[in-house]
């Protein structure tokens, strides 16, 4: 049951409406008013307001805003006024347990039925199997949906680190949107890549000024405005990228000021940036799950703290983990997980050392053919608390 207002002309029970944006045509199965209880009419006539029951079997082609027509006799133009929601942040939601591809599925379907906003699309990782890229409008909103998912449909989900949507202009000048980090061409076809910015409004006491300003420079954000509101308070405007800003920006902003500030955006275009791709590398072989696109300043330090945590969650091997954060060829940060080792010397009591040195070389010699036969296993768990928000 769809509602709707006649904006010109008459809709009749026995219609054949046309649905613009959906480009599809359904039937008229009853036409009414809410009194508030449905009554049904055969006539709706222009500015009145009522209820639409058709035969459709896909919910995305009734979504709000939908213009409907007249099949017979259709308008050319869809009514002005109403645009889709466009995603901001993105990330991509992946089953603990593969089995329960299916039901995420089946639930983010359900759940774009009451929020139309969510966009979703299968893709496959090499280390989490299969899930969805999913799109949100805000930080806020994916972390919401998370904990539908996993309370309302009972999933255990891992969430990938949140992302935002680049523009990148190759070479021969043709432009391609990404908003997963895997998707990024070869450095070579790059001429350069644009990130999505803001104009924040952010509203300050006085005695926080300087830890507020410090944090947007922080931010990498350009000041378009200061403007002292009265005595005890200053109002900022800064253009700022999306991606500083969906972290944890609103948090760090909260906990400096004692939350007595407060924050409005609106986005303001796309601006070339100094961007890089970071990728993570175990035992030599890119783990796509921990690739993220960084300003080139920053990446050392989120290489560095990525390869420490990993370096903690992984558990040792029969052979040394050589765990790296690269750009392109270039590694930026290297820890390595040492290996399982047994002690060869315990049943050397005494004697010659060409003896102890004959046993190392040849635990060395066994420890060199395991690598190059051996495989990393990660376990879930390293990749739930790699990938955790809140760090």
């Amino acid at each position: 049951m769809s509602s709707l207002r006649v904006v010109d002309g008459t809709l009749r029970s026995d219609a054949r409406l046309r649905f613009i944006q959906a480009k599809a045509v359904h039937d008229v199965e009853e036409l009414g008013i809410r009194t508030p209880v449905p009554v049904p009419t055969t006539v709706l006539g222009p500015g009145e307001v009522g209820y639409l029951i058709a035969g459709i079997k896909d919910v995305g082609e009734a979504r709000s805003g939908e213009t409907v027509t007249d099949a017979r006799a259709p308008a050319t133009v869809a009514l002005d006024g109403y645009q889709d929601p466009k995603p901001m942040v993105f990330c991509g939601l992946y089953p603990i347990d593969g089995d329960d591809l299916p039901q995420l599925r089946d639930a983010l379907e359900k759940l774009k039925l009451n929020d139309s906003s969510v966009s979703f699309e299968p893709e496959s990782s090499h280390a989490l199997g299969f899930g969805f890229r999913c799109g949100f409008l805000g930080l806020l909103h994916m972390e919401i949906v998370r904990e539908r998912l996993e309370r309302e449909f009972n999933l255990s989900l891992i969430a990938t680190a949140p992302s935002v949507a680049y523009r990148v202009v190759l070479t021969d000048e043709s432009v391609l949107e990404i908003d997963n980090p895997t998707e990024l061409p070869d450095a070579s076809r790059v001429d350069h890549i644009d990130e999505p910015m803001l104009l924040a409004t952010l509203l300050v006491p006085v005695e926080y000024l300087g830890s507020v300003m410090d944090l947007c420079q922080q931010r990498r954000a350009e000041m378009e405005k200061m403007e002292y509101l009265s005595p005890e308070r200053v109002e900022f405007v800064y253009r700022i990228p999306l991606g500083e800003v969906v972290l944890d920006f609103f948090d760090q902003l909260k906990s400096r000021t004692k939350g007595y500030a407060s924050l409005d955006y609106e986005p303001a275009g796309y601006a070339t940036g100094n961007l890089a791709r970071v990728d993570v590398l175990i035992n030599y072989q890119p783990v796509d799950a921990f690739s993220t696109i960084v300003h080139r300043d920053s990446a050392d330090a989120y290489g560095r703290r990525m390869v420490e945590r990993l370096r903690e969650l992984i558990p040792r091997q029969m052979f040394d983990v050589p765990i790296q954060a690269a750009i392109g060829g270039r590694v930026i940060a290297r820890e390595t997980v040492k290996a399982r080792r047994k002690d060869v010397l315990a049943k050397c009591y005494g004697g010659d050392i060409t003896r102890k040195r004959k046993l190392l070389e040849k635990q060395k010699e066994g420890k060199k053919k395991m690598k190059s036969i051996g495989r990393v296993d990660v376990p879930q768990e390293a990749f739930i608390s790699a990938l955790r928000l809140e760090d």
